[in-house]
Order: C-alpha cells, then sequence, then structure tokens
C-alpha cells in the first residue's frame, strides 16, 4: 500500500516540476452505494451488501514527452464492521520510445477481447464483489501492477503485458456474499462461522509465478483481428491440495498454473457489429485430467451480433461453448449426489439497453442463461442524470440455480438490490 501511495506521490511531484506548456486536469466524484440481500436465508454475517462512501480523485497530467494518470479512491465501508480504505485504482506512466514503441508503466486496468461481460483471452483480474452489488462497471475490471509496451509494425500492433505478481479474482468471500464450499458440500458464509471467510492462499512473491500476456492485432478485410497468448494461473482458486492437520485431511484451495492460446475477431455487419472469439485453456497442473482437485484443459469460444433494433434502443445476444477434455476422467471421479456438468456447456446472454427523457434516463438489463447448468443470473439498473454532476441510479442483481454448485446457481441466496447516488466534480 505504502509502495502504491508513493507512485500516485511521484506523479503528483512529476506535475509539480513539469515544465510548460503542460495540460493537467483534476476530476472525480463522490458517491453514496447503499444495498441489501433479499433472502433472509443468506448465511451472511450482515444483511447489508453496500453501505458505502466513495471520494475517487483523478488527476491527468499531459506534456510533450509523456503522460501521468492516477485514479484514487477513499471509501467508508460500513456494510459490516465499519471500516475506512483507500486504493490506488490507476497510477501510470505512459511514453512513446521512437516511432514504434510505446510503453505504460504503473498500476493500470488492463483489458482486451471482444465478449460482452465474457471473457476467455482477456485474463485480467476481475472484481466480482463490486460487480455484484451494484457498483459502477469500472469496478469489474481490478487494477494490477504491470509494466505494458505496444510495438507498431506492419505485420500488426504487438502488445506485451508483465505483471510481476500474480493478482487473482476478487470473489465472493462469505461476508456479504455467500458461496458454494464443494468439501462441505453447500452454500457457505461466515453468518454460519468465521471459518468460512474465503481468503485462498496466492502464489508465492516470485518471478517464475509471473503473469506475461500477448497479443498481436490487425485489421482484415474491415474486421479487427487478434491472436492471444498468457502464461500464469487461473484466476480463480479452481484447484486444491490435501494437508493432514491432526491426522485428519484438509483441502487448501489454490490457484492452478495455466496457458491461454486463443483468437478474436469484431467488424460491422448487417447494420451491426459482429464479434467472435475462442481459446484454448491449457490446465498445466492436470494436462491428462488424472487429478479430481485440478481442472481439466479445455476449449471455448463465442459468437455475438449487436445492433439498434429501435430509436435509442440497443440489444446484443451471445452465445458460449466451453469443452472440456478428457471428461470421462472429469464424470468419473466426480462424488455422488453432486450435480455434474455436461462434457460441452453452453451459456447464451443478452444486453438490452434503453435511452430515455432526451437521453438522461438509461434502463439496462443484462441476463446470463446457461440451459445445461441450468442457472441464470439478471442484472437490472436505471441511471437517471439529474443534472450534469448528479447522477441517481438503482438496480438489482438476481440469480437462481437448480443446482448450488454452478457458476450462477452458488449465488443463488444473494439476490440484493442498491441505490446510488453520484456527484460528479
Amino acid at each position: 500500500m505504502m509502495r502504491q501511495l508513493a507512485l500516485f506521490l511521484a506523479g503528483l511531484l512529476m506535475i509539480s516540476a513539469a515544465p510548460a506548456p503542460a495540460q493537467v486536469t483534476f476530476d472525480g466524484f463522490l458517491q453514496g452505494l447503499y444495498g441489501g440481500r433479499l433472502d433472509k436465508n443468506n448465511p451472511t454475517a450482515t444483511e447489508q451488501t453496500a453501505s458505502e462512501t466513495r471520494l475517487q480523485l483523478r488527476v491527468q497530467h499531459t506534456g510533450a514527452s509523456g503522460e501521468f494518470f492516477g485514479r484514487l479512491d477513499f471509501v467508508f465501508d460500513g456494510a459490516d464492521t465499519a471500516s475506512y480504505d483507500w486504493e490506488l485504482r490507476e497510477g501510470y506512466l505512459k511514453f512513446r520510445l521512437g516511432s514504434r514503441f510505446d510503453f505504460k508503466v504503473g498500476r493500470q486496468v488492463l483489458t482486451w477481447g471482444t465478449g460482452d461481460l465474457i471473457f476467455i483471452n482477456d485474463v485480467f483480474a476481475k472484481d466480482y464483489r463490486s460487480f455484484f452489488v451494484g457498483r459502477d462497471d469500472q469496478y469489474l475490471k481490478e487494477p494490477q501492477n504491470a509494466l505494458r509496451s505496444e510495438y507498431y509494425s506492419p505485420l500488426g500492433e504487438l502488445t506485451l503485458v508483465w505483471s510481476p505478481r500474480f493478482e487473482p479474482n476478487r470473489l465472493p468471500t462469505g461476508d456479504r456474499l455467500s458461496y458454494y464450499n464443494p468439501f462441505v458440500p453447500g452454500i457457505v458464509g461466515t453468518g454460519l462461522s468465521p471459518l468460512y471467510y474465503f481468503d485462498p492462499p496466492q502464489p508465492e512473491p516470485e518471478f517464475k509465478n509471473a503473469e506475461i500476456a500477448a497479443r498481436l492485432s490487425r485489421d482484415i478485410g474491415g474486421f479487427n483481428v487478434s491472436l492471444y497468448a498468457y502464461h500464469g494461473f487461473y484466476k480463480n482458486p479452481m484447484g486444491a491440495y490435501v494437508v493432514m492437520v491432526d491426522n485428519a485431511p484438509q483441502f487448501v484451495p489454490y490457484y492452478p498454473r495455466l496457458n491461454v492460446f486463443g483468437a478474436s475477431a469484431r467488424g460491422t455487419l448487417a447494420g451491426g457489429v459482429l464479434w467472435t472469439e475462442g481459446g484454448y485453456l491449457d490446465s498445466r497442473d492436470d494436462r491428462d485430467g488424472k487429478s479430481p482437485l485440478v481442472p481439466n484443459s479445455s476449449v471455448t469460444g463465442l459468437l455475438g451480433f449487436e445492433r439498434q433494433v429501435a430509436t435509442n434502443l440497443t440489444a446484443n445476444i451471445q452465445w458460449q461453448l466451453d469443452y472440456m477434455t478428457d471428461y470421462d476422467k472429469f464424470s468419473a471421479q466426480q462424488p455422488q449426489g453432486v450435480f455434474v456438468r455436461d462434457e460441452v456447456r453452453h451459456l447464451l446472454t443478452s444486453r438490452i439497453t434503453k435511452l430515455a427523457m432526451s437521453e438522461n434516463l438509461t434502463l439496462s438489463a443484462f441476463g446470463f442463461y446457461s440451459p445445461t447448468d441450468e442457472d441464470i443470473y439478471v442484472r437490472l439498473s436505471a441511471a437517471y442524470k439529474y443534472t450534469d454532476e448528479i447522477t441517481i441510479a438503482a438496480g438489482g442483481n438476481l440469480f437462481a440455480g437448480r443446482h448450488e454448485n454452478t457458476d450462477f446457481g452458488q449465488f443463488q441466496k444473494n439476490d440484493n438490490v442498491y441505490l446510488k447516488l453520484t456527484y460528479n466534480y
């Protein structure tokens, strides 16, 4: 945390020392977010999914030879135990070397790929705690410390990202959002026991555990086409190992090693936007599918299309397939009485967005439905821009599932609604 603060202050010093002419801008927002769960049987420690006041400060300096950008959040959180916190959301330096190289160094939000809330080759960390309680969409993309370089050549744009320390997804911990524990088995939260606070150990801070991601992209026939590669870990703790405690086995979750190789294309077609993406997830810790405690390798792909269907009304649809390799070994290793996923998992999504009242009112609905897992997740929101500074928003997150151990079925007790007021300055 002190290192992050030092980076932010270093940027401010650079601003103060920068020679004229230079462009420096300051802005940000103050926001109150309040939400509560709808299911009284949810085994969490609090009924409040959000009760926070957030102040964000943004500063940007653009000079002749480079750019500094900083985004710092201060938060008072009273959903459970009242606490204060701050986070350097972004703090990076960006500059060009020669005519072909760009560099971006520091804490930054990284993203690529074509899916709408479906991530195949976008292997950068996500914050699902924020996503499920109504924080702004910008908080889904979790920042991480990285060195990003881009090289422009006649073959295309080559991007390399090196993250010296693995950054996992932020998942529900059990205090305000419950989750499925396969070793109970069942849906658990800290309202049942503090032992259900979910905080798995991360890979050791060693250089061999760094993350490396690459993308090569260029336009071909009106479509932006990209190739991807990633070397690191699964972002969720999808593996487990066994340790003996008092002569009894205990399962410890961990982040298995992972390679991803994929491709995508996105362009305009039939009056709308078409995209497709695919990837091979190489489970480095269990390439033969022998271990029941480590995920098998898989091949996944998606197809999506979006267009404006009426004035100020836009809709899209996506279809994703996920094929598990060595499925026979996987299914034979599963315990009795637990739902076992299909060899090919299907996921359908759709986003509908409507603008009204001179585009000051935005209504949005996003639905995920898996016919094979038999679960569903719906995000609803309405945001009204009262003035240029003040926005009032309300929404909800609704989950349902036939089984407790599927992606969305495990959150079926986390239905919640929220109210959010934002003042931009």
